[in-house]
């Protein structure tokens, strides 16, 4: 009873984490509209770095790595700039609500591909028909079967590349899993991605704090504290109690959050197509980690 009490507690954690993950999608969208995609990406990750640094310290984090832990590290940490441009770019343009369910759907189906295709993942018939069921499941989110190519719109190719990127991000996190600690590793990528975004954002003149009001700062400390340093801490500790193969499942209650939410603030309601397309990528997620039970 008590270990299953404890495995209870570790999966609300990641619910909560989940959750957050998907409210920050219409916090972004408010704070993109308040400012610029440039600013509001630096301020995001320059919030998250100051934010974790007490948690590394308090969870004495130990600070080590090698030469390819380095590497894969800044690696990271360009990448996750690259998504967090995307991410503000396309809520500033599209819907939050579309947006967090169509990358957090897609994201794992990518990276799932992207590990068979250059990590040489072995795979089974059973995953096999996953990735297919996933491919469905993103081809209908992005409204193929319906609309033809007409997902080729401004929308619709910041989220695509979000969810594409972010499954890089999830490949070279892998990689990184063994040579640093995950907190450590956590800490360096929002500085070096607050450092490259901040580059892009020196012509909006983002340290000119009075040009922005106070939603942009209240959506924005909001986003860098709660989604960001305390429920990337949260998921990482919850992660490693609850296990690894679970963790992809967790994923899909972001989109909750994200539609939720999105409809309080924006109204924005969910389609067929979204909610079709979500399912069937759950579905895949699922089946894609589902272990063959062992006769006794």
């Amino acid at each position: 009873m008590q270990i299953n009490a404890k495995i209870d507690k570790y999966s609300i954690g990641m619910v909560v984490a989940m959750l957050l993950w998907g409210a920050a999608w219409t916090a972004g969208k408010m704070a993109a509209e308040h400012s610029n995609a440039q600013v509001a990406a630096f301020w995001r990750y320059a919030v998250s770095f100051v934010s974790i640094v007490p948690v590394v310290w308090f969870l004495k984090t130990p600070l080590k790595t090698d030469k390819r832990g380095v590497f894969y590290m800044l690696a990271a940490g360009v990448l996750t700039s690259l998504f967090n441009y995307l991410f503000f770019a396309g809520l500033a343009e599209g819907q939050a609500g579309y947006g967090g369910t169509m990358v957090t759907s897609l994201a794992p189906i990518i990276t799932y591909v992207l590990s068979v295709a250059f990590l040489g993942l072995r795979v089974t018939s059973r995953q096999i028909t996953a990735l297919f069921i996933g491919i469905l499941g993103a081809l209908v989110l992005l409204r193929v079967p319906f609309e033809g190519f007409g997902f080729l719109d401004v929308q619709s190719m910041y989220f695509l590349g979000c969810a594409a990127v972010w499954a890089l991000v999830t490949v070279v996190s892998q990689k990184a899993a063994a040579r640093a600690h995950l907190m450590f590793y956590t800490l360096v990528v929002f500085g070096v991605t607050a450092f490259v975004n901040m580059l892009f954002a020196l012509p909006y003149r983002p340290f000119f704090l009075t040009a922005y009001d106070e939603v942009f700062w209240i959506t924005i400390i909001f986003i860098g504290v709660l989604p960001g340093t305390f429920s990337t801490a949260l998921y990482f500790v919850s992660a490693g109690k609850v296990g690894a193969h679970k963790t992809g499942v967790f994923m899909f209650i972001v989109p909750i959050g994200a539609i939720v939410s999105s409809w309080v603030v924006y109204k924005e309601t969910l389609t067929l197509s979204t909610a079709a397309g979500c399912l069937l990528a759950f579905a895949a997620v699922v089946l894609f980690n589902s272990r063959k039970s062992k006769a006794c």
